[in-house]
């Protein structure tokens, strides 16, 4: 049989399945990613703190597939018994976040060691001083760039999280854009998509400007300049969510939307707005 011919049937009969399958062609054809949602904890700390098992089975019940955690409470140091919890509310360690710390010497292995265990791939450091340091932001990124080395063959990524700080300038580059420029493609760069439109910023447009490097990116719902009508509730703030969510899809090769909730208007719980922004996503999904 011509070659030619088998990969043109290959292709067709491919977006036969995908289109069955519910997904767009136009994407199929870009090789688009197809993410799952997971929550980052620090949306429900309180909670957590209080009781985790809780938590995590009401977190579960939402309908999150997955969860990124900002400290392991009564499962410190016990990767197992939180994998056997995880596994039985049928959860996935989307991610973690850490300190930088947790990449240097001995600390490196056991981090390691940990996170294999608990079948967590991205270790995400949510801020370093040195990042907008001028003198050590250098550095921090070569820091980034030898863990990286060690944990792909591994399976797993390290990255850093933005706030606002990040885009300031060090001459005529911001030290986020600097930081990608110094870091290899295998460090994920964690876009919190809130922080950068707080930031006067366009998420979308650096989702794009990095192609790959948006594994697990944050939605995190936010009001930009106090925009009348709006509310920190995902679907209605300020973000647009529809063109994010595209970038990550098409080109970010984004694997977990990672929603986190910081604020939590009308009176309602962490939980409630949780739930809220939840349901929001889904909307646009």
């Amino acid at each position: 049989m011509n070659s030619t011919l088998s990969r043109r049937d290959f292709v067709k009969t491919s977006i036969v399945a995908a289109t069955a399958l519910g997904v767009k062609p136009s994407l199929w054809a870009q090789g688009a990613s197809h993410p799952r949602i997971s929550v980052q904890l620090y949306s429900v700390r309180d909670d957590c703190a209080k009781d985790f098992d809780a938590a995590l089975a009401q977190v579960a019940k939402m309908g999150f597939a997955g969860v990124e955690f900002a400290g392991y409470h009564t499962y410190a140091g016990k990767a197992k018994e939180l994998r056997q919890k995880l596994d039985e509310l049928k959860l996935v360690a989307a991610g973690t976040h850490l300190g930088t710390g947790s990449f240097r010497g001995d600390e490196l292995k056991r981090t390691i060691e940990f996170h294999q265990l608990l079948g967590c791939k991205f270790l995400i450091v949510p801020g370093d001083k040195d990042f907008t340091n001028p003198e050590k932001s250098k550095a921090l990124a070569d820091t980034f760039n030898q863990t990286a080395a060690v944990l792909k063959p591994l399976g797993m990524f390290c990255g850093y999280h933005n706030h606002k700080s990040e885009f300031k300038k060090d001459g005529d580059k911001t030290f986020w854009d600097l930081f990608a420029e110094r870091t290899s493609k295998d460090v994920v760069l964690q876009q919190d998509c809130g922080w950068t439109a707080a930031a006067g910023l366009n998420p979308a447009e650096l989702v794009r400007r990095y192609p790959g490097r948006t594994k697990i990116p944050h939605f995190k719902p936010t009001v930009v300049n106090n925009e009348p009508g709006k509310k920190p509730i995902l679907g209605q703030d300020s973000v647009d969510w529809v063109a994010v969510l595209a970038a990550c899809r098409e080109v970010g090769g984004t694997e977990w939307v990672t929603l986190e909730q910081e604020i939590y208007p009308d009176g309602k719980s962490p939980m409630e707005c949780t739930e809220l922004s939840l349901a929001g996503l889904k909307k646009i999904w």
